[in-house]
């Protein structure tokens, strides 16, 4: 099995590790300068690092199984965590239900409902 573990910037890092722990990811393991969080086998590697650019053109999606149940955790995140509203799901052209949030450190989450008819594989 392959798995994959993206490196993301953090502007104030226990402040995004809060943030992520909020959205139902489990910190694996953490010191100064890096935590381990996965969601169900899903995860990445937070830096203690920011680079505004970065941080600004960073992009990833997350699958959940049922993505209303899965959005109920954004309630009150922007007063929270003084990041933008989340954008609630919605079908997209592509033929998937997104949800978009923005974490503290500006980076952009597409959280898709794993049954959405394009699925992993993309738009048809």
């Amino acid at each position: 099995m392959a798995t994959i573990r993206p490196f993301l910037p953090s502007k104030d890092f226990a402040r995004s590790e809060a943030f992520y722990e909020a959205i139902g990811f489990t910190r694996v393991y953490a010191d100064e300068s890096v935590a381990i969080l996965d969601y169900e086998g899903a995860g990445f590697l937070l830096q203690n690092y920011y680079q505004e650019d970065w941080a600004g053109n960073s992009m990833h999606q997350l699958f959940v199984d049922d993505l209303d149940a899965w959005w109920r955790r954004t309630d009150g995140l922007a007063e929270r965590f003084g990041i933008r509203e989340p954008m609630a799901p919605e079908m997209k052209p592509w033929g998937m239900r997104v949800g978009m949030l923005v974490d503290p450190a500006g980076v952009l989450w597409h959280v898709c409902e794993a049954e959405s008819a394009a699925g992993r594989d993309g738009p048809r």
